[in-house]
């Protein structure tokens, strides 16, 4: 990491000290990035200190470092950061947000830092998983899919011209749309996550990411998978609970952060 990034927000000194666990969330990790065209995203935790935890006054909870200056979209070669305190990370994995489930889920190459704790923590990702979490990924696979169409985002097109004028639409959110989709379909079927994404449905998204399938036949196994997935949850044979295991994850919280402390 440079000394002087194009942005940071967040206390350094606070977050990089305390990682526990850190890994890649882009692409990559899904093995769905194709040379040349995807920047590079981290996702990580750290354990706040004490005063943050049971004092009075707020901190801010995360910890953002970024290659590109505000307002200016990634591309090829640029790097995003962003590590979230202890508190906040477990409260956004509960509610299964499909981004912050990688770290826990994703194969030792792609871990950039992992302690103790952190490995602690990736052995408990059973308990985060629950049909909450599959109703956040139907809701981000609904959210890529309007965009695929040229929706979303208060009706303005696509953020990415480029792949409209060589496609004639959006081709990377219908590749997100789609791995999204198969990863539900795995979380509510089979109770877990694979990372990378199993052969056929890796060479399937990645089809689609470099446009050699289209548009409506991408929106229509989309369709499929959500019925699918919905089947799944309302016949009962997802093995997933309602929701997360709660008291599980509080218990190991409480005692990580008493030993991170010393205590």
């Amino acid at each position: 990491m440079p000394d002087r990034p194009n942005v940071e927000y967040g206390d350094r000194a606070v977050a990089l000290p305390n990682e526990i666990l850190r890994s890649v969330v882009g692409s990559g990790v899904h093995g769905i990035a194709i040379a040349g065209t995807d920047d590079h995203d981290e996702m990580g935790v750290y354990i706040e200190p004490p005063a943050y935890v049971l004092g009075v006054e707020r901190h801010r909870e995360d910890f953002i470092w970024r290659t590109q200056p505000e307002g200016v979209r990634s591309g090829h070669g640029d790097t995003d950061l962003v590590l979230y305190s202890l508190h906040k990370y477990l409260r956004l994995a509960v509610k299964g947000n499909p981004t912050v489930m990688i770290p826990l889920f994703a194969p030792e190459e792609s871990l950039v830092v992992v302690t103790e704790l952190g490995r602690e923590l990736r052995a408990l990702r059973a308990a985060f998983l629950s049909q909450v979490a599959v109703q956040r990924f139907l809701g981000y696979m609904h959210s890529q899919h309007e965009r695929m169409l040229g929706g979303g985002s208060g009706g303005r097109a696509p953020n990415r011209p480029e792949l409209v004028e060589r496609f004639g639409w959006d081709v990377k959110y219908g590749s997100h749309a789609l791995r999204l989709a198969y990863q539900g379909h795995e979380i509510a079927a089979e109770g877990t996550l694979t990372l990378p994404l199993p052969e056929p449905q890796r060479e399937r998204v990645l089809a689609v990411k470099r446009g050699e399938v289209a548009r409506d036949e991408v929106s229509a196994e989309i369709a499929d998978y959500e019925v699918r997935v919905r089947r799944v949850l309302e016949t009962g044979a997802s093995p997933l609970p309602e929701v997360a295991d709660l008291d599980a994850i509080s218990d190991w919280a409480i005692s990580a952060q008493r030993r991170h402390w010393g205590w």
